[in-house]
């Protein structure tokens, strides 16, 4: 990942929605709030991050499941991390495992 400033790019915009979130108060669908739920997502971000900058590999199934856990619990009328998530889906490479 370190020679796709995009991908790097695309991570660091979803870390810093993910503290927009936080910082508004967001809650669940079921109303609940949202805090642990953007925290954990937080902390997950930092670390594939991490382990992408370091490996020059992303994690696909790392992001399906991710992903599929984040529309159980985000509002539907606030799509703003899913279309973050999407950005790194778009800047990662093809042709990875």
């Amino acid at each position: 990942m370190a020679g796709n400033p995009d991908l790097q790019s695309a991570f660091d915009a979803a870390i810093a929605q993910v503290g927009q979130c936080i910082a508004a108060g967001m809650v669940t669908s079921k109303g609940e709030p949202a805090a642990p739920y953007l925290e954990k997502l937080q902390r997950e971000l930092h670390e594939e991050r991490t382990r992408a900058v370091q490996t020059a590999v992303f994690d696909r199934a790392w992001f399906q499941t991710t992903l599929r856990w984040l529309v159980d619990w985000a509002p539907d009328d606030d799509l703003t991390l899913i279309a973050a998530l999407g950005r790194i889906a778009r800047a990662a490479p093809r042709a990875l495992p």
